[in-house]
C-alpha cells in the first residue's frame, strides 16, 4: 500500500482526521504509537505531520479510512497536564507559529496565574506568544483599568498584546494582520470568546459558539477537540477545548526562573549564580520587586511554581 504524507486537522481521541491532496481521511494510529520521551494521552496531536496507508473501505462519515504510522518530528507542541492523569501530558497542538492566549478580566474571569503559566509553557517549547484582552466593549470603568494594567504589565516585559472586540471590531484588523500566512493556536478559558474571534477573522468557518453562564460567569464548553482550519487570508488557526487549569510538565524549579524574561534578565546582577531569588541576600529580582520594577504578581506567581510539590504541579487556573 501506498504511504502519504499528511496533516492532522483534527483529534477526536480515538480517530484523527488527516488531510492530504484536498482530500480528508478519517485515519487511526497504527499499534501503540507513541511519541519518543513523552508520555501522552495523545500520541498524535493537531499539527503533526503523519505518514500514513490509505484503506480500501470507508468510514460511516463517508470519509476514506486510514492508518498512521508513523509522526514527523516535530518542530515544537504547547502541551499541558492532563487533567484525569496527573503523571500524563496533553498536547494541545503542535508544529506552531504563534500561541494566542485569549483573556477576559470578567465574563469569564481569566487569572494572572493561568496568563503567566500558559506563557512560561509558550517560552519553554519556543512558541511565540501573543495576549488578547478580549471583550473589552463589555467593562465598566473599574474593569477597564484592570485591563489597561494588564496590558501595561506584560507589554513592558515585551510580550505582544492585543485589546479585542468583535462588536466593535477594536483590535481585530491586527489580530488578522498577526495570523495571516502562519498556523496559529487560540487558547484560554471556556467562554473567553475564542470561537466568536475565530468566526469574525473568518466568517465561513462558523464555528459553533454558546452564551456566558449568568450565575457564575463561566463558559460552556463548546470546543470539545483541538481542531485546525484553513484561513481564506493564508495559513491555519488551532482552536482547542477551553482550559480551566494549565499545569507544568517536566520543569524544574532551576528552569522555572528562565522563562520569566524580566526575573532572568535582572538576576544576571544578583550576588550569587546560583540564587533561587527567594531569599538570598544581595538578589538583584528581590530588590527589583520592591522597587516596582518587576511586578509582584509575576513575582507572586513565580513563587508558587516553585512552591509546588512534583505532584502539585498540575492545579487550577482560576
Amino acid at each position: 500500500m501506498t504511504l502519504l504524507e499528511g496533516l492532522v486537522i483534527k483529534s477526536t481521541g480515538s480517530r484523527y482526521i488527516v488531510f492530504y491532496n484536498a482530500q480528508l481521511y478519517e485515519c487511526r494510529i497504527k499499534g501503540k504509537l507513541r511519541t519518543k520521551g513523552i508520555r501522552t494521552t495523545n500520541p498524535v496531536s493537531v499539527g503533526d505531520k503523519v505518514y500514513f496507508t490509505p484503506q480500501d473501505e470507508i468510514a460511516e462519515s463517508g470519509k476514506p479510512l486510514g492508518v498512521i504510522s508513523k509522526i514527523k518530528e516535530r518542530k515544537n507542541y504547547i502541551i499541558r497536564r492532563s487533567v484525569n492523569l496527573s503523571k500524563e501530558s496533553h498536547i494541545l497542538a503542535a508544529n506552531i507559529d504563534q500561541a494566542f492566549i485569549v483573556a477576559t478580566v470578567n465574563y469569564p474571569v481569566t487569572t494572572l496565574n493561568f496568563i503567566d503559566r500558559f506563557l512560561i509553557t509558550a517560552e519553554a517549547y519556543s512558541i511565540p506568544p501573543v495576549l488578547v484582552f478580549n471583550k473589552i466593549d463589555m467593562y465598566n470603568e473599574k474593569e477597564m483599568a484592570k485591563v489597561n494594567e494588564w496590558y501595561g504589565t506584560y507589554h513592558e516585559i515585551g510580550y505582544k498584546c492585543l485589546g479585542t472586540s468583535i462588536k466593535t471590531g477594536q483590535g481585530m484588523d491586527e489580530l488578522k494582520e498577526l495570523m495571516q500566512g502562519k498556523t496559529s493556536v487560540f487558547a484560554g478559558h471556556s467562554g473567553v470568546g475564542k470561537s466568536s474571534l475565530i468566526n469574525y477573522i473568518d466568517s465561513k468557518l462558523n464555528l459553533k459558539t454558546d452564551s456566558i453562564s449568568s450565575m457564575h460567569k463561566t463558559g460552556k464548553h463548546t470546543t470539545t477537540f483541538s481542531e485546525m482550519f484553513p484561513l481564506e487570508m493564508g495559513g491555519y488557526i488551532i482552536d482547542t477545548p477551553g482550559i480551566r487549569s494549565f499545569g507544568m510538565i517536566d520543569m524544574k524549579n532551576d528552569d522555572v526562573s528562565h522563562y520569566f524574561p524580566e526575573i532572568f534578565e535582572t538576576s544576571t546582577n544578583c550576588r550569587f549564580n546560583n540564587c533561587t531569588h527567594t531569599h538570598e541576600p544581595g538578589c538583584s529580582v528581590i530588590e527589583a520587586v520592591e522597587q516596582g520594577k518587576i511586578s509582584l504578581s509575576r513575582y507572586e506567581n513565580y513563587l508558587s511554581i516553585l512552591n509546588e510539590d512534583e505532584d502539585e504541579k498540575y492545579r487550577a487556573g482560576y
